[in-house]
């Protein structure tokens, strides 16, 4: 009572392809670029970005870890910075650990 009657499609030729099968195919496409430019593209971007800033950091330097831990920069080698967090206190971190450089004085002004 309330289903329609169903009725046959005519098949595509054997040699043709249909339609949907090129859209698909186009769609697809589209779909990857489009996730290159929204996910793909800006990440390598962070990437770089945060690479150059971890090669610049030099002895004085202000910064913040990924921890939210500020310090001022002692001693550095090619893998780890060493903070001096407050008096007497130094810590050692992994220098991709480094979330950004503060400009100087902000750990005066901060208390």
């Amino acid at each position: 009572m309330f289903i329609a009657s169903a009725q046959a499609q005519t098949a595509a030729p054997a040699g043709a392809p249909a339609g949907g099968e090129l859209f698909q195919i186009i769609f697809l496409v589209g779909l990857f670029v489009l996730f290159y430019f929204i996910a793909i593209r800006p990440q390598r971007k962070r990437q770089k970005e945060h690479s150059a800033m971890v090669a610049a950091l030099g002895k004085g330097d202000e910064v913040v870890t990924s921890s939210g831990i500020l310090g001022k920069i002692v001693s550095l080698d090619d893998n780890y910075v060493v903070l001096s967090v407050s008096e007497k206190v130094e810590l050692k971190f992994q220098r991709v650990h480094i979330h950004a450089v503060l400009p100087k004085g902000t750990l005066k002004s901060i208390g």
